[in-house]
């Protein structure tokens, strides 16, 4: 396995071939045809003496010895495309770019319009967005998956880099003639009403109810559900409220028959934080990227004239 004996670009491929999990999606990401990324596989295979990608179904997925070599190969090759990319501007107007983004459901509704709103101008650049599990977020960073994650504060290795984004608010939905909805919402009516909780665990409390709890008191849940959307619509039929992020509560009120509320209470906000992997932050293209997130996002000091909490 002499190094003399391999092309170094095949590396890329096979780093591309590892980040895509797919031979089309490699294909397109590298501006090369599929056969010809096929070959360039085949000569890797032989080279490793190892299959080094099987096929699950519509993935590539990587051979434990692959999985091996990215770990060796990663901080050298990223130490290259480091030092080339010192010399080569980005120039988003004429360069082709994916950049994979993790977002949850409700970021995406909130994030993805102003995004791609941004973007118009820069017809070359495509936005692929996907969940993530939150254990898999710092292993799909680094090994170059995903460029950049947005979600709530999470624990995290020194290896990957974050920032706060933005805050949003925690404010209440009822629909509209609701007799809760004809003045402020005191604690009394609070209480009394009937909830629902959006929550992807299956028990628990909310974030709004650690609050209440130290506050000494407790609300009525009635329905829990997996969908801010879906809550909505209860909350549009029915007389239970919904206490959720106010970014989105917006979006929804603008077709909805919902009234928007204070919390009753001083609620916690919702940090949203940006995330991206240390090995990545000083090429072009990402850095750049990442100024187009501050500026949608409301962040301090993005100059973005929007100053909503969202």
């Amino acid at each position: 396995m002499a190094l003399n004996r391999l092309d170094l670009n095949l590396l890329h491929v096979f780093d591309t071939i590892y980040r895509e999990g797919s031979l089309t999606r490699a294909a397109r990401a590298l501006h090369l045809t599929q056969p010809a990324v096929s070959h360039s596989l085949s000569r890797l295979r032989d080279h490793f003496n190892d299959p080094l990608f099987t096929r699950q179904g519509n993935q590539m997925v990587p051979t434990p010895l692959a999985r091996r070599f990215l770990e060796s190969m990663r901080p050298g090759l990223t130490q290259i495309q480091g030092a080339v990319n010192q010399f080569h501007a980005f120039d988003p107007a004429t360069q082709r770019k994916t950049y994979s983004l993790g977002l949850r459901d409700i970021l995406e509704s909130t994030f993805l319009p102003r995004l791609m709103k941004r973007l118009n101008a820069y017809p070359e650049l495509e936005i692929a967005s996907q969940r993530v599990a939150r254990r898999e977020m710092e292993t799909q960073l680094a090994a170059g998956k995903l460029d950049f994650a947005v979600d709530v504060l999470l624990p995290v290795s020194n290896q990957t880099a974050h920032e706060l984004l933005r805050r949003d608010r925690l404010v209440v939905l009822a629909r509209e003639g609701h007799p809760l909805a004809s003045g402020m919402l005191d604690m009394n009516g609070y209480l009394s009403a009937r909830h629902v909780l959006v929550s992807s665990r299956a028990e628990g409390p909310g974030i709004e109810d650690f609050e209440l709890s130290r506050l000494g008191v407790q609300r009525n849940i009635r329905l829990r559900c997996q969908h801010y959307y879906a809550a909505c619509r209860v909350v549009e039929e029915t007389d239970l409220l919904l206490t959720m992020p106010e970014a989105y509560a917006r979006i929804i009120a603008e077709r909805a028959r919902i009234r928007i509320m204070d919390p009753p209470a001083d609620l916690p906000s919702i940090d949203v934080h940006l995330y991206w992997h240390k090995a990545y932050e000083r090429e072009p293209a990402l850095i750049w990227f990442r100024e187009q997130l501050r500026a949608v996002s409301g962040s301090p000091g993005a100059g973005n004239p929007d100053q909503e909490l969202s």
